[in-house]
């Protein structure tokens, strides 16, 4: 039965990595849906876009607390339930993919910054915190939180593998990089044309057409 109890806490970390926060906190505070300025991207960084830095950060904290009470959970469940450590990784990167395609926002989700830095914090404190400290380098030296992701994502597992080895949480860690990579890909080309928006430059209402939710501007 451990199989059974294993996918049904994959299932249920998806199921909470689903909930768009940037899209919840702005109904929430009565702001306009963030799919629909900007880069159209329902994320923190797209949510401060709209000048509120009380929903932005409001969506960032909570985020990234899905990702963590996600991995925590399945970390709480693990000897109650019999399933082995695999699980708790695989709980992490499924909300993680929850924040990207959320079923209860027709798969149209975020980037997952947010969401990936919480889920780190909790399958290795110190994983996760030298990755935030990669990315406010980054993020501080060029206000780009797009570059900043990139670069963080290429590190994550390096970081992984060379300090504590290799593991399944290295697998669950590699693939999370991968698909941040993949989600900022319209963010790699503005980079290297020099369009890229910078971190806190207000939105446009007309920017949210020229990106769809598959490709947005800013990472969440």
């Amino acid at each position: 039965m451990a199989w059974f109890w294993s996918v049904c806490v994959v299932v249920l970390a998806y199921l909470l990595g689903s909930l768009s926060f940037a899209v919840i906190v702005s109904r929430a505070m009565g702001l306009n849906d963030p799919r629909t300025y900007g880069s159209g991207n329902p994320g923190a960084t797209n949510v401060l876009r709209s000048g509120n830095r009380k929903a932005a950060i409001a969506t960032l904290v909570l985020d990234a607390l899905k990702g963590t009470i996600a991995v925590l959970f399945a970390s709480l469940m693990a000897p109650r339930l019999g399933y082995e450590g695999g699980t708790v990784a695989a709980a992490g990167l499924a909300a993680f993919v929850g924040h990207l395609y959320p079923v209860f926002f027709r798969f149209q989700g975020g980037k997952g910054v947010a969401t990936a830095a919480g889920v780190l914090l909790a399958l290795n404190v110190w994983l996760g915190l030298l990755c935030l400290g990669a990315w406010l380098v980054v993020a501080l030296l060029t206000r780009y939180s797009s570059l900043a992701a990139l670069v963080t994502a290429v590190l994550a597992p390096i970081f992984d593998v060379v300090i504590w080895g290799p593991t399944l949480r290295t697998d669950a860690v590699a693939v999370m990089s991968l698909l941040l990579v993949w989600r900022h890909r319209a963010n790699i080309g503005k980079l290297m044309a020099g369009t890229e928006s910078k971190i806190g430059s207000r939105a446009k209402a007309s920017d949210a057409g020229s990106d769809s939710n598959d490709s947005p501007k800013d990472p969440s």
